[in-house]
């Protein structure tokens, strides 16, 4: 059984069109299959509410509401949440491929070693290209800048949460995703997943058959709280850093954290709004001490015990 998981956050008609998208879809699957959705926004317009009640009466999705918005805790959730053996997150904002749900499913046949695959992105402008990887021996640095765009299937270390299947048992048994990510961006937690998996002995494919485009939605989600390129707020880089203090080592990490700021500020619209660049600047450095004091307590992690106990699926 696939279990197929969206998780939201005030996103309204582009939630629906994509629910109706992944429909067809799932008919088509020779497999059974779930559709849940990981639903925090507080209040749903109108319309969106209706489809959603409806959708839910006839057992089209299962429909949870979460009271507040937490991406990594949200994507737990789902995970405890599913029936299946088999879990498959995409965003609520996109337009799946005719034949994603069945080249995930087919990735997980022909590799069995694998405990996650990851699907081709087709992010706002861009085309499938063939890109191969570029092997890094750093550990911390390999694949970050990966090509999920790229036609040419690859074993690689990091992940992208919005077109992303695992293998549910042994995810659970590795603690699922890290909870410690402050909401609402979380920037990076799927490279610190990904990090984590690999180091358990596990493996994971990309596979861009299995594609899907993803819209990027201007509101809602991510970007329910405005734009990262004008605000101090450490929302929005305490993530990237976190990620670098849990997975990191030595110099690596150190100069990982203090390469930080001046990245940040060193882009096209900085360049033409000079202006900015303080205020962005003081968010980073606000980013790199809320990140020392997270990584300086223990992952948020499941219970490895979840994954011990099938009957309890779902509750």
């Amino acid at each position: 059984m696939l279990s197929l998981v969206i998780v939201t956050y005030n996103r309204e008609d582009v939630l629906v069109e994509t629910i109706r998208a992944l429909e067809p879809l799932r008919a088509e699957l020779a497999e059974p299959s779930e559709l849940l959705i990981i639903d925090q926004t507080p209040r749903h317009h109108s319309e969106t509410d209706a489809a959603l009640q409806g959708w839910q009466r006839e057992e089209r999705i299962r429909w949870i509401r979460l009271p507040a918005p937490h991406l990594t805790k949200a994507m737990n959730t789902g995970l405890l949440e599913a029936r299946g053996d088999l879990v498959l997150f995409v965003d609520d904002d996109i337009i799946p491929l005719r034949q994603l749900l069945k080249e995930h499913l087919a990735a997980h046949r022909t590799h069995p070693e694998a405990w996650a695959v990851v699907g081709q992105v087709l992010q706002p402008g861009q085309q499938p290209i063939e890109l191969p990887r570029q092997l890094k021996s750093s550990f911390l640095w390999r694949d970050l800048d990966f090509p999920f765009n790229s036609t040419i299937p690859a074993w690689i270390e990091n992940a992208i949460g919005c077109n992303l299947s695992m293998k549910r048992r042994e995810v659970l048994a590795i603690g699922g995703f890290d909870e410690a990510f402050p909401p609402p961006v979380a920037s990076r937690f799927e490279s610190e997943f990904a990090k984590r998996l690999v180091k358990a002995g596990g493996r994971i494919r990309f596979s861009p058959s299995a594609s899907l485009h993803h819209l990027a939605a201007g509101s809602g989600g991510t970007r329910s709280k405005g734009s990262h390129l004008t605000s101090c707020s450490p929302r929005y880089g305490v993530g990237d850093i976190y990620f670098a203090l849990r997975c990191g080592r030595g110099w690596e990490r150190i100069w990982y954290v203090l390469r930080k700021p001046f990245r940040e500020v060193r882009t096209r619209f900085h360049l033409r709004h000079p202006w900015w660049i303080p205020v962005k600047f003081i968010g980073e450095i606000r980013a790199i001490a809320l990140a020392c004091r997270l990584a300086s307590s223990p992952p948020l992690l499941l219970d490895s015990s979840y994954s011990d106990h099938p009957t309890d699926r779902g509750r």
